[in-house]
């Protein structure tokens, strides 16, 4: 006699009815708010963060709260829907913009890599710890754990949200430019070395810390970028050969989404962020020989016009104005807010200084590593999980990441204006270029 499990009921239907609702909306007013950015000299990201901010309970939910808890349940299973979309979305945004880093480069200028990735991380690290060590009791979620709130404050203030800058790097077409090759290198690296930290806190919530935990946790970075050196360097590219010799272009971006999500879920198994992954797939898939940027140009479009914007739109649903009503928790807000920018801006200046770069090129860097974006919104979230943040906390730290990221590109584009283009990066741009305008070559089927 065979036992079969019940089957598992499908989705319900107004569950369902919601779901398509919200992406239909959310992707409509974030083309919106994108071209409506655009048309005031910004980048299209700039809209698309808003877009969340817009539909979510800081302007839907005062104007109109019964068609925001309608259409915007606080459901969990409804949130995850979305959430799980929003995350496909950022691991192949990454992705892309991993394409695109050009190594040499960054082995060229690893002093330079070193420094402000050194400066970026270890200035704001600091002003974020002391202003958590000197927080109002109304921002602690315990009074009795300041110092691991402090430890975390430090950790969000320090990171940069690699998916917002690779976007806003696409958007300006920046990503040819060494500076936005360094930018996007660097946030990389503070990216990695702060998820680092944070599992280190977030041990140290929960339990007891102890140096075999901070050692298995790099050793767990360290093996992850060996075995993708060893063994993901070779069987990327024979995978992508094999892809690149199918008649259709569809072969070959199945095979590039499936090395992404298998180094995503690698990387997540390792207790590892699965934006790193993401961004080493990237990097792998790009290597001269491997990526053909016109069998590739498909799902470069896809991510770009759907799932990116839909992911920045699902992060500023997290953010709730109503929570400022509270002079010290707008004041409050105000002052990190002030502390994060100053931060970052002169950690990554005096880095690049101290590695010989221009004023101008050190500015800059500083405007592109200030965009906290969706990083330090899933940082506040784990922070709230864990109950190291209270509620008025998590307001001000995800009101810091979607400020600085839209703070971002006006600052780059004023910066850049003053940054003379080489003769490498014309070429770098050529390069970049054929991702989307040249049409995939015919191929008869043998």
């Amino acid at each position: 006699m065979t036992i079969t499990a019940a089957p598992v009921p499908p989705l319900a239907s107004h569950q369902l009815l919601l779901f398509l609702l919200q992406v239909g909306l959310l992707l409509l007013v974030a083309l919106v708010l994108g071209r409506v950015a655009q048309r005031l000299g910004l980048p299209a990201v700039v809209g698309e963060l808003l877009t969340g901010v817009l539909l979510g309970p800081s302007v839907l939910g005062v104007l109109a709260p019964g068609v925001e808890h309608w259409l915007l349940p606080a459901d969990p299973a409804q949130v995850h829907l979305l959430d799980a979309v929003g995350q496909l979305g950022v691991v192949l945004l990454v992705a892309v913009a991993g394409l695109h880093l050009d190594l040499k480069l960054v082995r060229r200028r690893a002093g330079t890599v070193g420094a402000v990735t050194a400066g970026g991380l270890l200035v704001p690290l600091g002003l974020g710890i002391t202003a958590g060590l000197l927080a109002p009791a109304v921002l602690l979620a315990d009074k009795d754990e300041q110092i691991v709130f402090a430890l975390f404050l430090g950790v969000a203030m320090s990171v940069s949200a690699v998916p917002v800058i690779a976007k806003t790097l696409t958007d300006m077409r920046l990503l040819h430019r060494d500076v936005g090759q360094l930018i996007l290198a660097t946030a990389s690296l503070d990216d990695a070395a702060a998820w680092f930290l944070l599992s280190l806190i977030s041990s140290l919530a929960v339990s007891a810390f102890t140096l075999g935990q901070a050692g298995l946790a790099l050793l767990h970075l360290v093996a992850f970028i060996a075995v993708a050196v060893l063994v993901g360097r070779p069987l990327t590219r024979l995978a992508m050969r094999w892809a690149n010799a199918q008649p259709d272009v569809g072969a070959a971006n199945v095979v590039a989404v499936v090395i992404v999500l298998t180094s995503v879920a690698s990387a997540h198994a390792l207790g590892l962020e699965a934006i790193f992954g993401a961004l080493v797939a990237g990097i792998l898939i790009g290597l001269p020989g491997n990526g053909d940027p016109a069998r590739l140009a498909p799902l470069r479009t896809v991510v770009l016009a759907v799932l990116a914007p839909l992911f920045l739109a699902t992060a500023g649903l997290r953010v709730d104005l109503r929570a400022l009503a509270d002079p010290v928790v707008l004041v409050s807000g105000l002052v990190i807010l002030a502390l994060a920018v100053l931060g970052k801006y002169t950690g990554a200046y005096l880095g690049a200084r101290l590695a010989r770069q221009s004023h101008w090129e050190g500015v800059a860097l500083g405007a592109g590593l200030n965009a906290r974006g969706a990083v330090e919104i899933v940082i506040a979230m784990v922070g709230l999980r864990l109950g190291v943040l209270n509620t008025a906390m998590f307001t001000i730290v995800v009101l810091v990441a979607v400020f600085t990221s839209i703070m971002a590109p006006p600052m780059l584009r004023l910066t850049m204006r003053r940054i003379e283009q080489n003769a490498e990066e014309t070429l770098r741009e050529s390069r970049q270029l054929e991702w989307g305008t040249r049409p995939a070559p015919a191929r008869e089927p043998s």
